[in-house]
């Protein structure tokens, strides 16, 4: 069995993608509180669960959707 961390980020200021449409809340968010680490939840549920990637992961994952 894997230790997962648990990180508080009940402080964490979320931000949605500049690219979300303006109907609502059918995107992502992403905080950047923790400087080697990106945190992300559905904006459809923000109380909801969290996924943390490392920084280098999710910066390679974003640049694949890049056209």
């Amino acid at each position: 069995m894997r230790n997962i961390p648990e990180y508080d980020l009940s402080t964490a200021e979320w931000h949605k993608s500049s690219y979300s449409g303006g109907g609502g809340n059918n995107c992502l968010e992403v905080t950047h509180d923790l400087p080697a680490l990106v945190p992300v939840r559905d904006s459809k549920n923000p109380d909801g669960p969290k996924l943390v990637f490392p920084a280098e992961a999710w910066s390679a994952f974003v640049s694949t959707l890049k056209p």
